[in-house]
């Protein structure tokens, strides 16, 4: 049964990621690299992300949510969400994520909501810059 894909804003989701069972699911591909990002994310570009879906799932292991988003979250982050809730829904074993979000408004609403940004080069990002 696939799972259902739900939004979550930009304040909901900072006091969500505060339980550490979240994990955030960055889509956007070469911006990434040269704007910020949300600090802790995981980086799996939406040109390759079809492939990297199994990736995913052990980079995320002991998260319940995962949150994704692009730049605006009105195509690349909401089809990856949805890709990847049918590919746990078609895969046998058992994943542990229970929710699958899209980020209201994407990292540009994140940003320009005042929600702290990072500027490493780290990969995956440690989320401990600011």
């Amino acid at each position: 049964m696939a799972r259902s894909v739900s939004y979550v804003s930009a304040a909901k989701l900072v006091s969500m990621a505060r339980g550490n069972r979240v994990a955030v699911i960055d889509v956007r591909d070469e911006e990434r690299s040269y704007q910020a990002h949300i600090a802790g994310s995981h980086h799996f570009a939406s040109g390759s992300f079809a492939a990297r879906m199994p990736e995913l799932v052990l980079a995320t292991s002991g998260k319940d949510t995962l949150v994704f988003h692009c730049a605006l979250s009105q195509v690349r982050g909401p089809s990856c969400a949805r890709m990847f809730s049918d590919y746990l829904s078609e895969s046998k074993e058992d994943s542990g994520i229970k929710n699958i979000m899209v980020l209201e408004r994407g990292f540009n609403g994140w940003e320009i909501s005042g929600q702290p940004v990072c500027h490493c080069k780290d990969a995956p990002c440690k989320g401990t810059c600011s």
